[in-house]
């Protein structure tokens, strides 16, 4: 059984600019509406993991590098 990509956020040093959203094909990412870090930003978070490619655009468009793709 092939096990599905696993994408995870590093909420923490995320800094919302939203580019991991615009790249995701699958439209997997989203600016969080209800989270803020310690530094004050509303970070990406992944709302659907069943569908993903693990194409990994999110974390090659992500200029902090906060985004791991398994």
């Amino acid at each position: 059984m092939k096990s599905l990509p696993k994408v995870t956020i590093n909420e923490g040093l995320c800094k919302g600019c939203g580019l991991c959203v615009a790249a995701c094909p699958k439209n997997l990412i989203a600016i969080s509406k209800d989270k803020i870090n310690n530094n004050g930003f509303r970070p990406a978070v992944s709302v659907g993991r069943d569908t993903c490619k693990g194409c990994a655009f999110c974390a090659t468009m992500c200029p902090h590098m906060v985004i791991e793709v398994e």
